[in-house]
C-alpha cells in the first residue's frame, strides 16, 4: 500500500524532462515541481558555478539541480547556449543516449532578459540590443522545440511547453518584448498544428504576478517576507512562487488528456482551479478572480488597456470569422493512406 501510495504521488516518475533556461524565476520552479513530481530533470542554461551569464547574477543551473536532489528528485545539469544549434543537438542526442526518450521539454530562456528593454512607448524604445534580444528569447526556444519535437515524434508522444507572459494577445511594454512574448505563443499554436498527428502536445503558458528573483529584488523583499512588498502594490499579495506555475506544467505533463489540450494558452491560476493544486504554502494565488489595484497607474496607461482590449476583441472576431469561412472550404478529411502514412497534398497559398 505505501508503495502504491508513494507512485501515486509521483505521477511522472520514469519520465524524462528538459527545462531549458532552468537558472531562475519560472524555469527553476518548473524544473523543481517536474522533479517533485518525479521525473528525471535536464537543468540547462548558461549560468553556472564559476561561470555566469551575461545577466551577472549569482542564480546558476547547479544550484537548481541541487534544489531538486535535496527534495529527493533527480536533476542533471548541463551547460547548454541554446542560441547555438550544435550544441542543442548535442544535448538532444545526450538525452536519448541516457535515456532513451524525452516525454516533456520546457523553453524558459531569457525570461527577463534585460536586453529585452525597458517599458514604454515603442517610438521611444532603445533597439540598440533589440537583435541580440530575439536571439536570446525567441531564436533560442525554436531551436531547442526543433530537437525535441524530433525525439518525441519517434515515440509518438511527449509534451512542449512554452513559457510566455499573459494570458491574452498583449504581454510586455514594449516591442521586442511584445513580439517575443506574442511570438512565442502563436509559433505554439503553429507547432502543435504541425505535431498532432505525430502525438505530441504543444502548450503555451503564462504565470500570474511571479516573486522571481529579480522581482523581489525589485520590490526590496525576499521570499521569507515578500507580503511587506504589498505595502507597495496591493496586487502583490496575490502573486506566486516560481514553483506554482512549476507545478501547473507538472500538473499538464500528468494528464493522459494533454492531446486535447495542444495549441492551447493556459494560465497557472486557471490551471489551478482544474487540477487542485497550490503553491508551496498552501494558497492558490489567482490572478483571474482578482480586483486589481489601478490606483497607481498613470492615465495614459489605463488608457492603453482600454483601447487595447477593444482592438484586441475585435482583431478576435474578424480572425475568428475568417477561419470558420475557411474552414468550411476544405474537403472533408480522407482516410490515412497505405501503411497509415498521410497523404502529401500540395497546397496554394494566395498573396
Amino acid at each position: 500500500m505505501a508503495r502504491r501510495t508513494r507512485q501515486a504521488q509521483k505521477p511522472l516518475s520514469g519520465k524524462v524532462a528538459l527545462v531549458s533556461g532552468a537558472t531562475r524565476g519560472a524555469g527553476r520552479g518548473i524544473a523543481r515541481a517536474l522533479g517533485e513530481a518525479g521525473a528525471i530533470v535536464y537543468c540547462t542554461g548558461r549560468s553556472v558555478k564559476g561561470n555566469p551569464s551575461p545577466y551577472k547574477r549569482p542564480e546558476t543551473i547547479d544550484e537548481t539541480a541541487e534544489m531538486i536532489t535535496a527534495a529527493g528528485g533527480a536533476a542533471i545539469p548541463v551547460r547548454v547556449d541554446h542560441r547555438v544549434e550544435s550544441e542543442v543537438e548535442a544535448l538532444f542526442a545526450r538525452i536519448d543516449r541516457e535515456h532513451g526518450r524525452l516525454d516533456v521539454a520546457v523553453n524558459s530562456v531569457a525570461g527577463e532578459d534585460p536586453l529585452a528593454g525597458a517599458y514604454g512607448w515603442f517610438w521611444d524604445a532603445d533597439l540598440t540590443n533589440a537583435a541580440k534580444a530575439l536571439e536570446n528569447s525567441l531564436l533560442t526556444h525554436i531551436i531547442t522545440a526543433k530537437h525535441a519535437a524530433k525525439l518525441m515524434m519517434r515515440a509518438k508522444s511527449g509534451l512542449i511547453v512554452e513559457v510566455t507572459e499573459g494570458d491574452s494577445l498583449g504581454a510586455g511594454g514594449n516591442p521586442v518584448k511584445q513580439v517575443v512574448k506574442l511570438a512565442l505563443k502563436g509559433n505554439a499554436l503553429a507547432m502543435a498544428t504541425e505535431l498532432q498527428p505525430h502525438g505530441v502536445a504543444v502548450v503555451a503558458i503564462t504565470p500570474g504576478f511571479l516573486r522571481s528573483e529579480s522581482m523581489l529584488e525589485g520590490f526590496g523583499v525576499t521570499e521569507q517576507n515578500w507580503r511587506d512588498a504589498g505595502k507597495k502594490d496591493k496586487n502583490f499579495l496575490e502573486s506566486e512562487s516560481p514553483l506554482y506555475i512549476g507545478r501547473a506544467v507538472a500538473a499538464l505533463a500528468a494528464d493522459p488528456k494533454i492531446m486535447t489540450r495542444t495549441g492551447q494558452l493556459f494560465s497557472s491560476w486557471e490551471l489551478s482551479r482544474e487540477y487542485k493544486f497550490t503553491d508551496y504554502d498552501g494558497r492558490r494565488p489567482d490572478w483571474g478572480k482578482l480586483k486589481i489595484d489601478f490606483s497607481g497607474m498613470p492615465p495614459d496607461f489605463l488608457a492603453y488597456f482600454r483601447i487595447g482590449g477593444r482592438l484586441t476583441l475585435e482583431w478576435l472576431d474578424r480572425v475568428t470569422a475568417r477561419s470558420k469561412s475557411f474552414g468550411k472550404q476544405l474537403p472533408k478529411e480522407t482516410s490515412p493512406g497505405p501503411k497509415g502514412k498521410r497523404q502529401k497534398a500540395k497546397v496554394r497559398s494566395q498573396v
